[in-house]
């Protein structure tokens, strides 16, 4: 909710506050005249979830980034998801590219999770900082990634080189990330320049979607600054 009014990408109808609610005297300021204070009972109805923490917002949608706009950033630092369907997934790893420095993230329109309440408490409201573009499918992205000459980085367990050993790391780059359980598909895999993998010391061959997002993406971004 903060940081949908600092962002102030998106206008806002109504700020909804309980009349109970403690601790919320920064998103009161900046909500301004849209500021509303109701009674718990009318949050709740608003909200349609006991996890509003007592402040719901009514805003506009967000609007999709366009790809080709993201792909000619110079240093452009996207990541491609490849039919990850896990909202609370797809909300970790959109408050890990914000934190990454990532300038825009790449989501297929079908069979994926999208922006959602959900998505959007897990982000923790990365979603008003970093461009989303919706596309037809990942394949085709990672194939007009390459006329940009962005580079197509997967990440997968077989993959020839480490995160660190990564040598187009300071290039304009996508990371593409699988699906849980199924990882990257054929054709996307075929797609990549290069395979890279995490590093795996332990007893378990595998991490999830959005610890391995977390840690490639500072590994790249530690060797971008």
């Amino acid at each position: 909710m903060l940081e949908l009014l600092v962002a102030g990408k998106r206008r806002v109808k109504a700020v909804y506050v309980s009349n109970t609610a403690e601790g919320v005297d920064e998103i009161a300021e900046l909500a301004g005249g849209a500021l509303r204070l109701v009674s718990p009972d009318r949050l709740f109805a608003q909200a349609r979830t006991e996890t509003h923490q007592g402040v719901v917002a009514m805003a506009a949608p967000l609007r999709p980034a366009e790809l080709v706009e993201m792909l000619r950033n110079p240093r452009a630092l996207l990541v491609a998801l490849d039919g990850v369907t896990d909202p609370h997934n797809l909300g970790a790893i959109l408050r890990t590219a914000d934190t990454a420095g990532v300038t825009g993230v790449i989501l297929p329109r079908k069979r994926a999770a999208h922006v959602t309440p959900t998505v959007a408490k897990a982000a923790a409201g990365a979603i008003e900082h970093v461009p989303i573009a919706l596309v037809a499918g990942i394949p085709a992205a990672l194939e007009r990634a390459s006329r940009e000459r962005v580079w197509s980085v997967g990440l997968d367990a077989d993959g020839e080189r480490t995160v660190d050993e990564l040598e187009v790391a300071t290039e304009p780059i996508v990371l593409v990330l699988g699906a849980e359980g199924r990882g990257l598909g054929r054709l996307t895999r075929e797609r990549c320049d290069v395979l890279a993998r995490i590093p795996m010391h332990g007893h378990i061959e595998s991490l999830n979607v959005s610890a391995a997002a977390a840690v490639a993406l500072h590994e790249i971004a530690r060797r971008r600054t």
